[in-house]
């Protein structure tokens, strides 16, 4: 899993009473005990360790001198403070504008006060239930902390959540050991990703950044599509809504230039979650001898979802779309593989002229005929 996100305005979020909510409301990880939690902590980073030569070696990608950013296992607080830091810098240009905007009305200060508590709690209780469901993330725009250093400047860092993973691999009934490195394979990829390809992270902050700017909805209607997350997540839904009703918070904000900017975004998400997915079944076979059992039951999981709750707040908060983006873009990664080899695939890492678009991600045959054509004429 990828993450793209450090400082916003204080105004529209209290991010200080997020971070406190959800770190309260939170549930317990696994029983285990102390020895047994430090062993997963130390296999975990061991496992990254690995990872790092396998991934390069299978896709190409990188030296060993790339790969410069932190590796860090957390727990399920440690994930929720990373998230809001991530938060804060990913959304500061959209909450400073709706700040703002808020700011021309009267009793603003009063209401601003007031309304940053509430989604700063509501905010809270939506990280509380996501950090039970990451196994594992790839920061790209992770801002340094005390406690959760960062790549220098800027660059990401890579988060393994240690009881999420130890939940899974004892739901599935997998070997352990065998899923650990599984997991560690799938994110290292997306920090391959990162650190062998100098111009992905500025490009996509920049296209998230233009996409950002070019939001103009109301602040209310923004805080009212947290509250509903908030109320799907408490159980109750608004009177009359259907099951699958509802807004993403993405469709929320879109404008004519966005949803072209949303398209290069989709195709890109598509891209790296697809490649890592392939890179982890590449690999798997070699180092991981349960590989084929812990993929089946692991895609059956990830298919299914495990409540009503969760699909209401999949399409709440497009978590629906990134499923997609994993199936087709491991298609199309595989496809222009097996059309092109490994090199040649990894032309879409030359520039960002050669990274798929929505269209070619659907048809890989149309990203070998433009990029390879271009390349070889």
């Amino acid at each position: 899993m990828t993450s793209f996100g450090g400082t916003a305005s204080p105004g529209m979020v209290d991010w200080n009473l997020a971070v406190a909510t959800a770190t309260r409301l939170v549930r317990p990880g696994p029983d285990v005990s102390r020895d047994e939690a430090r062993a997963v902590v130390a296999e975990l980073r061991r496992h990254a360790k690995a990872s790092e030569e396998h991934v390069r070696g299978f896709t190409r990608m990188g030296t060993e001198e790339t790969h410069d950013t932190p590796v860090l296992v957390v727990d399920r607080p440690g994930w929720v403070r990373a998230n809001v830091a991530g938060f804060r810098e990913i959304l500061r240009p959209l909450l400073e504008k709706m700040q703002e905007r808020r700011g021309n009305n009267p009793g603003s200060a009063v209401l601003g006060a007031v309304g940053g508590k509430v989604t700063g709690v509501e905010l809270g209780m939506l990280l509380s239930f996501l950090s039970s469901r990451v196994l594992g993330q790839y920061e790209t725009f992770a801002p340094a902390g005390r406690d959760l250093p960062a790549g220098e400047n800027g660059a990401g860092r890579l988060l393994l959540v240690a009881p999420n993973i130890v939940h899974v691999e004892r739901e599935l009934d997998v070997e352990p050991h065998d899923f650990r490195l599984w997991v560690c394979l799938h994110e290292e990829t997306h920090r391959t990703q990162f650190t062998a390809v100098p111009w992905l992270r500025d490009h996509l902050e920049g296209e998230i950044q233009s996409f950002l700017a070019e939001t103009d909805v109301d602040p209310m209607t923004f805080l009212e599509r947290i509250r509903e997350a908030a109320q799907s997540l408490a159980g109750g839904r608004p009177e009359g809504e259907e099951e699958d009703g509802g807004r993403s918070f993405v469709e929320l904000v879109q404008t004519p230039a966005q949803r072209e900017i949303l398209g290069r975004l989709t195709a890109v998400m598509s891209l790296l979650e697809g490649h890592a997915d392939y890179v982890m079944d590449g690999v798997g076979p070699s180092v991981v001898p349960s590989v084929a059992e812990i993929r089946e039951k692991f895609q059956q999981r990830r298919a299914k979802g495990a409540s009503r709750l969760d699909l209401a707040l999949r399409k709440l908060l497009g978590l629906d779309a990134k499923l997609r983006q994993y199936r087709d873009g491991e298609r199309f990664v595989r496809a222009v593989v097996d059309q092109v080899g490994v090199d040649g695939f990894n032309r879409v890492w030359t520039s960002p002229n050669t990274l798929p678009t929505k269209a070619e991600i659907a048809k890989p045959v149309d990203w070998v005929a433009r990029v390879h054509r271009k390349a070889d004429s």
